[in-house]
C-alpha cells in the first residue's frame, strides 16, 4: 500500500520543499516584466508553502477516512512535516525574518522529540509520546506564522511582519512547553533506564 493517497500527498510536499526553497533564489531582474519581484517571490513562496501545509492535514485526513494509513505513511509524514519547518526557517533566517534563536528551538526540539519518539518506540512505550494536543496548536502557530513571514507583505491595513514575529515567538515557547510535556511523559522510562 505504498501507492495511496496520503502517501502521494507526502511525497508530493517533499517535492514542493525545493520549489519554496528555490523560489526565494530566482533572479530579481523581473522589472523588466512590469513585476515587483520581491512581492511576487513573497506571494510565490508563501502560497506553495500554503499548499504544501494543506497536503499534511489532507494526507492524514484521507488515511483516516478511507482507512489507509501505513507504516511507511506513518514514518513518512512526520519526517516531511519537519523537513518543510527547518527548510523555511532556514530560509527566513538567511532573509533576516526570523532570528536564530527562535529557529533553533525549533529545530531543536523536533529532532529531540523525534528522537525521543523512536527511542520509546524501539522499547515499545510509544503511545507515553503519542501526539498530544499542545503539539498540534503549537504545529498550526508555526505554520501560520510561517506562512505570513514567507509573505511578509501587508495585506490591506494587516501587518503580516508584525503577526509573523509575535506568532513564531509563541510557536517557539509552545515548542518549549510541548517538549517537556513530552520529556515528562516518558521521564519514568528515562528515569528506569537510567538506573
Amino acid at each position: 500500500m505504498f501507492w495511496n493517497i496520503p502517501n502521494i500527498l507526502t511525497v508530493l510536499r517533499i517535492a514542493l520543499i525545493p520549489v519554496f526553497v528555490g523560489i526565494f533564489y530566482l533572479p530579481h531582474n523581473l522589472y523588466a516584466l512590469g513585476i515587483h519581484p520581491s512581492h511576487t517571490i513573497n506571494v510565490a513562496a508563501a502560497t506553495v508553502f500554503a499548499l504544501a501545509s494543506f497536503t499534511d492535514w489532507l494526507d492524514g485526513y484521507w488515511a483516516r477516512k478511507f482507512n489507509q494509513m501505513s507504516s511507511f505513511g506513518a514514518f513518512l509524514d512526520p519526517v516531511a512535516d519537519k523537513l518543510m519547518v527547518a527548510a523555511a526557517l532556514i530560509v527566513l533566517v538567511e532573509f533576516g525574518r526570523v532570528g536564530a534563536i527562535v529557529s533553533l528551538i525549533i529545530i531543536g526540539r523536533e529532532i529531540v522529540i523525534s528522537a525521543l519518539r523512536e527511542w520509546m518506540a524501539l522499547i515499545g512505550k510509544s503511545s507515553n509520546v503519542a501526539v498530544a494536543m499542545i503539539g498540534k496548536v503549537k504545529t498550526a502557530v508555526q505554520m501560520i506564522a510561517i506562512f505570513l513571514l514567507l509573505y511578509y507583505d501587508n495585506i490591506g491595513t494587516f501587518n503580516t511582519k508584525v503577526v509573523g514575529h509575535f506568532l513564531i515567538v509563541i510557536a517557539a515557547i509552545l515548542t518549549l512547553v510541548s517538549m517537556a510535556y513530552y520529556i515528562k511523559a516518558a521521564w519514568p522510562v528515562i528515569k528506569e533506564s537510567l538506573e
